[in-house]
């Protein structure tokens, strides 16, 4: 079998299973009841997944975890935290998180 033949089946099969999986959260999911235990712990998903996916993206620079002061990116998400924090604004985390991160990167 070619390589690309087996890259192609290997993407539909990827694809069918993610559908496969979905769906039956979908088509079944009215019949599961979840306690309240299970309820309260997936309240706690989507920030965990959000911070899974920027945490890297603010400590780690040139391939190693940077505290440093002079790790822009760690300023502005420190700026984002405090603005978002007191402002429960996803506009102004947004924005004051891109300009401190802006400025951060002249100073430094």
């Amino acid at each position: 079998m070619s390589d690309d033949l087996w890259l192609l089946l290997t993407i539909v099969g990827c694809g069918l299973a993610t559908f496969a999986l979905r769906l039956s959260f979908i088509v079944g999911g009215a019949q599961i009841k979840p306690g309240r235990r299970i309820k309260a712990v997936l309240g706690y998903v989507p920030p965990a997944v959000l911070a899974a996916l920027i945490a890297p993206e603010i400590l780690v620079r040139q391939g190693s975890i940077d505290f440093g002061l002079d790790n822009p990116r760690l300023l502005a998400g420190a700026v984002a935290v405090a603005v978002a924090f007191f402002s429960r604004s996803v506009l102004a985390t947004i924005a004051c998180g891109l300009i401190a991160l802006w400025a951060a990167q002249r100073m430094i």
